[in-house]
């Protein structure tokens, strides 16, 4: 066979990963399978229902909420619909014409009238996709409807070492309850969730807070959260509040203040407040600090005489009076002033699921795990579409950063899963035979394969120690005219080879190693098998 020239070779692509994407293999696969049966479980015992929704929505529909707007794209992956190809967009059209539909109409940003409904994005949740679904079919839903879902969103963000573009999440939502009993239940749910994948109690803790709150305490700051106007500085201030866990009271006073530098040198601009304004909101997030339970009581003071705080602070002590009445104590569920959530469409409580074991991280360096979830009241999401407020509050899981949580603290770290029993091909004359050996054992409930390749014996036990194989069914011409098939305990095997000493002690031994007849083949199987689980 001739050999490829250079010039065909260069024309190959090449074999490579987009960025932030990953390759997920089958041991993590069957843990995140595992992960997410408990998960389901836990979300039917509270009489939530399962729906699934597409990956694409219409841009529009999703609306914009993600924290991260000053990207060009603004944190989601867009494509414009063939439709609109069709309808006048020019060809060769540039980045920003090509790009999500910001707050300037079609026309002005070279696109043909009415394209803009016509952009399809990738969700970056599963809450805005629910929104959409619960407005198109509003007169048909029990109310409150109550539905779980899970399945792969989608960033588009910067990324960074476990931090990637596409992850799964694991919501439920109830939607149509005004009453704070719904709030309360997801902080519930989520400590149970938690609970019912192996985390005990007092190595996780549900915050909460209310965005009510946090909308009083940026108006004492003298920052006003409704006017448009201000909604930069707002999202500056509530992004430096959400970095209080990592660079404390200090920390956050700079990014209030001027902004603050890094010890690499790069400088974040702050939000410019003045002193008494920075005093306000420091001393809010310093009531964090202390018994959990006593927080409530240091707050009240401080947001005193904020009608929208004072409102947020009564839902508040309604969640924490229903879920102590329920059992849960302040160690599970607590009030956090520091909790902010990103998404800009909450309008009420807001919970976080927070991990407090320490693991070691990248650089060896000891630090807590952090947030593995989190949600809260969107009564405003679903009136995008009708014009009339329906109330809803959800939880949401990231089962990928809760799986790596859950290997960090070595809960159930299990051996990788059995691979399927690998029935040898001795005559290539005889591939009907050997297919009927692994139907057998496939009719008997037993994972099994014939091996497809064209290699020897040698390379075919190899292919089975490769593929994590716990039995080898051998046939050969000898056993084929018994009537017979041999069996190899490759896991017992494995065990009797490390202790023999050369290759004529292991011709002599035969380890692990049993002739069966035919019709024996399935129990006898069946007995290896059981001896390994």
């Amino acid at each position: 066979m001739a050999k490829p020239t250079k010039d065909a070779a260069a024309g190959r692509p090449e074999a490579r990963l987009p960025k932030g994407f990953r390759d997920i293999e089958a041991a993590e696969i069957r843990q995140s399978q595992d992960m997410l049966a408990k998960i389901r479980a836990v979300y039917e015992r509270y009489g939530f229902e399962p729906l699934e929704t597409p990956a694409f929505e219409y841009t529009d529909a999703l609306g914009k909420f993600l924290p991260d707007s000053d990207r060009p794209n603004e944190g989601v992956f867009s494509l414009l619909d063939e439709d609109d190809s069709e309808r006048g967009l020019p060809s060769g059209a540039n980045a920003s014409e090509r790009g999500l539909p910001s707050g300037a109409d079609a026309s002005e940003r070279g696109l043909p009238s009415g394209a803009s409904k016509n952009w399809l994005s990738l969700r970056y949740d599963l809450t805005a996709p629910l929104a959409r679904y619960v407005a198109q079919n509003v007169q048909s839903l029990p109310k409150p409807f109550r539905r779980y879902a899970t399945g792969s969103v989608f960033r588009n963000e910067k990324p960074g070492p476990g931090r990637y573009r596409q992850f799964t999440q694991f919501d439920a939502d109830t939607v149509g309850a005004e009453s704070v009993a719904a709030d309360a239940e997801m902080t519930m749910l989520a400590a149970d969730t938690l609970e019912a994948l192996g985390i005990a109690r007092g190595d996780y803790v549900i915050k909460m807070n209310n965005r009510k709150v946090l909308d009083g305490v940026l108006e004492l700051a003298g920052v006003d959260p409704a006017s448009p106007s201000e909604t930069h500085r707002r999202l500056t201030v509530l992004r430096a509040m959400d970095k209080f866990d990592k660079f404390g009271i200090e920390g956050v006073a700079l990014l209030l203040g001027k902004g603050r530098k890094d010890e690499s040198g790069d400088f974040t601009a702050g939000a410019g407040l003045a002193a008494g304004a920075i005093e306000k909101i420091t001393s809010f997030l310093a009531a964090s600090s202390g018994d959990r339970a006593g927080a409530l009581d240091r707050v009240t003071p401080i947001i005193r005489g904020n009608a929208r705080a004072e409102e947020g602070m009564a839902e508040l002590a309604a969640i924490t009076s229903l879920v102590r009445g329920t059992g849960y104590e302040a160690k599970r569920i607590a009030f956090d002033p520091s909790v902010v959530r990103g998404l800009d469409y909450y309008t009420g409580p807001v919970f976080e699921a927070e991990l407090l074991f320490e693991v070691k991280n990248e650089d060896g360096q000891t630090v807590r795990f952090g947030s593995v979830g989190g949600g809260g009241r969107y009564d405003d999401l679903v009136a995008r579409f009708t014009g009339e407020r329906v109330p809803a509050t959800g939880f949401s899981i990231g089962v990928s950063r809760l799986q790596a949580a859950l290997n960090a603290l070595g809960v159930k770290k299990e051996s990788p899963a059995a691979g399927p029993v690998v029935v040898l091909v001795m005559d290539k004359t005889e591939l009907a035979q050997y297919q009927q050996l692994t139907q057998r054992l496939r009719a008997a409930g037993i994972r099994a394969e014939m091996y497809l390749g064209s290699s020897g014996m040698k390379a075919q036990m190899k292919y089975a120690d490769k593929r994590s194989s716990p039995v080898a069914v051998i046939q050969g011409s000898d056993e084929r005219a018994k009537g017979e098939v041999t069996l190899k305990d490759l896991v017992e095997g494995a065990k009797a080879a490390a202790a023999i000493k050369n290759n004529k002690e292991w011709k002599e031994a035969r380890p692990a190693q049993l002739s069966v007849p035919e019709d024996k083949m399935v129990d006898a199987v069946r007995e290896i098998l059981n001896r390994h689980l």
